[in-house]
């Protein structure tokens, strides 16, 4: 903060230095900004008609905006005019953004036109010429220096004597810079953080990079990130506001520029209510363009597909695995149970992309595998691995998702008939399964699962269902095929120790669990919860010798279920997360006022996006990240280091993932030194591949 209130300092201290010496520096040498004041077509007398300020910069140098943004000048005109004739507001071409340490400005690096509308005197004799003179001062810059030039300019606009002769073909192209003037007004609010915008403007307008350019000064701040979101045929804007001596105001106007090409529109609009919510718009222009929607429906099924061999998921497959053992009792048995499956993972991941679509339209900045970011979900994760591996172990019986008692006795008749409880059994086991495998992101589904936060609602929830499509097809497989079903072990005493075997890996769940809640909520929030664990696991040991001597353990149950439900509600609070996080490579967290700032600075940037839900996340980070060799590769390049924590919600870094076209983490994206475009690194990194980077 006090590095920017520094800049600007110095930035306004240039300008009145060039305010002072502009009219001997002028003198002084040639210019490095030529200006022409060129006439537009004849108009009638009391007409209308354009006259143009033409700036050519050399090579180098660049002039400004009406508005010049955190640093420059803009340009000022004093006309001297006959009697009658008029002026009218200077029209400029969309401009450039140019960050200089930091600061941004608003410039043009190539010739440009500044329109002028001029009023021929009422007066004025047709045939006759209009001497019109213009005394022009405008501040041009380098990325090092600034100069103070003027001009006095004079040109004869012409008078109409008929229909009116064709203009300078130049203007031609002159009107096209100019951005198109919108027909509807918008609508603007502003708080002390940010000002949030609603252009009126069609859903199907093509928008690449864009940015808005605003004329007010002091209202915004002009390096911060801007956030743009489709609202129906409304344009969302967020713009955050200035740092310093921030300003209100009761119009807004600006130019919104469309894309790299300069198209643009000018737009004004006055306080209102702006609409919350819509589908952010990936602006960043390392944002990978959409595959085809079949390409990414077979990159969402096989990432389901990973999902059953991902280690965080394998304590689901244990449960999966008794239940498909059990089921080869009988063909329709086996199919029952493989399509019950199948309907509870594809209804969870619907359900799950469902909740997201709508939590991202109504403004939240949420992204895949959001559920693990809510401490009290983690809580109720850990309460289930632990009861589970309880009952896997023993201490009560209850038939839980897709469990298997134990040997033939339990598993019903030869005669191919399926029980309801089998299919509820198998149906949860799908629900549980998906519900806890989505922190899990492969190669495949990172790419399917960002375009699915773009895509409209129902191609979205199409690729939903193909993940959990392809979470469910092995079993579904099993299922079907008989040949791959006679493979699967015959049901008998073996299960017994195979029960009791499942309860580690469950049980290692439940620990890690532990440690989330620890993470997420701090030390007395897990405290607190292990202590309402350890009451509903007394309850469910009571049931469980209730059971072993044959009496009812429906009371005792109840008793555990209600411990469960009065510990989520009695918890207390979760803490903050922290600010700061150990890491060999000194990474510092993660804004998107940090990456600009490292990005003007010319140096490389490493981003690092993680959570401690994410497995993936941390063999990454301990296999290629966190090394020795790695951190000294850095600190040879000068490499900045940011890293996003997104255990917790954290909008910003949704935001972030959104414009990068991922759904969650991990992503890891390289920004080479100097303007370098964004790239993105594989899911899986390799303790080679960062230290390349940095010495490439």
């Amino acid at each position: 903060m006090e590095k920017r209130r520094y800049s600007l300092f110095v930035a306004l201290m240039c300008q009145m230095l060039a305010l002072v010496l502009m009219p001997l520096a002028a003198r002084a040498a040639a210019p490095h900004i030529a200006a022409e004041l060129v006439a537009g077509p004849a108009a009638a007398p009391g007409g209308e008609t354009t006259i143009a300020i033409h700036m050519t910069p050399e090579k180098g140098w660049h002039g400004y905006w009406s508005n010049p943004g955190d640093a420059g000048l803009g340009m000022q005109l004093d006309w001297t005019l006959p009697d009658g004739a008029r002026t009218g507001a200077p029209r400029y071409p969309v401009p450039q953004t140019l960050v200089v340490s930091g600061l941004m400005n608003h410039v043009y690096e190539s010739d440009y036109a500044v329109l002028v509308p001029f009023t021929v005197p009422a007066g004025a004799a047709p045939g006759s010429r209009i001497p019109v003179h213009v005394r022009a001062q405008w501040l041009a810059c380098t990325e090092q220096i600034c100069v103070p030039e003027q001009a006095d300019l004079a040109v004869e606009v012409p008078v109409a004597t008929g229909p009116s002769a064709p203009a300078d073909p130049r203007f031609a192209e002159w009107q096209r810079r100019l951005p198109a003037p919108l027909d509807a007004a918008g609508t603007f609010s502003l708080d002390d953080r940010a000002v949030r915008l609603a252009i009126p403007l069609p859903a199907a307008t093509p928008l690449e990079g864009p940015h808005v350019f605003v004329g007010e000064d002091k209202l915004i701040d002009y390096a911060g990130a801007q956030q743009f979101a489709w609202k129906g045929d409304m344009l969302i804007v967020t713009l955050p506001r200035a740092k310093l001596d921030a300003r209100g105001t009761d119009r807004l106007t600006g130019v919104l520029r469309l894309n790299a090409a300069g198209d643009g529109i000018a737009f004004s609009a006055a306080p209102g209510t702006v609409p919350v919510g819509g589908v952010p718009l990936a602006s960043d222009d390392a944002a990978p363009e959409l595959p085809s929607l079949p390409l990414l429906l077979l990159a969402a099924l096989a990432g389901g597909l990973l999902l059953n061999v991902m280690p965080c998921v394998f304590p689901i497959l244990s449960l999966k695995a008794l239940s498909l053992a059990r089921a080869g009792e009988s063909e329709q048995h086996a199919r029952i149970e493989g399509l019950a499956y199948a309907a509870g993972v594809i209804l969870a991941c619907l359900g799950l992309g469902a909740v997201l679509l709508a939590l991202r339209a109504g403004g939240e900045q949420v992204g895949w595998a959001f559920q693990l970011q809510e401490p009290l979900v983690v809580v109720g994760l850990l309460f289930l691995s632990a009861v589970i591996t309880a009952n896997l172990l023993g201490l009560f019986e209850f038939t839980v998702p897709g469990f298997a008692s134990g040997g033939p006795s339990s598993s019903g008749s030869s005669s191919g008939s399926a029980r309801p409880g089998h299919f509820r059994g198998a149906f949860a086991t799908g629900l549980l399964a998906a519900f806890v495998a989505t922190p899990c992101t492969g190669p495949f589904m990172a790419s399917a699962m960002g375009a699915a936060l773009l895509l409209p609602v129902l191609s979205a929830m199409t690729l939903f269902a193909a993940l959990g499509l392809g979470i469910a097809l092995p079993f579904l497989a099993v299922a079907f095929i008989p040949a791959l079903r006679r493979r699967m072990p015959r049901p008998g005493r073996w299960m017994v120790t195979f029960r009791y075997w499942m309860a580690l890996p469950m049980g290692l769940t439940a620990l890690a669990l532990a440690w989330l809640t620890w993470k997420v909520g701090g030390t007395g929030f897990a405290l607190a919860a292990l202590a309402g664990l350890l009451f509903v696991l007394a309850a469910l040991f009571v049931a469980g010798r209730a059971q072993h001597r044959g009496k009812s353990a429906r009371a005792a149950a109840l008793i555990a279920a209600a411990l469960a439900v009065l510990a989520l509600v009695v918890l207390p609070r979760p803490a903050p997360p922290a600010a700061t996080s150990d890491s060999l490579l000194a990474a510092r967290p993660f804004s998107e006022k940090a990456l600009a700032e490292a990005r003007a600075a010319g140096k490389p940037v490493f981003v690092w996006m993680t959570a401690d839900w994410c497995l993936t996340c941390k063999v990454n980070e301990q296999v290629a990240i966190e090394r020795e060799d790695t951190r000294a590769a850095f600190e040879k390049a000068g490499v900045v280091v940011l890293r996003g924590d997104w255990t917790r919600r954290d909008p910003e870094i949704t935001r972030y993932l959104t414009a990068q076209g991922a759904a969650g983490v991990p992503l890891y994206v390289w920004y080479a030194g100097g303007a370098g475009k964004a790239e993105q690194l594989p899911q899986v990194l390799t303790p080679e591949l960062l230290a390349g980077k940095a010495g490439a």
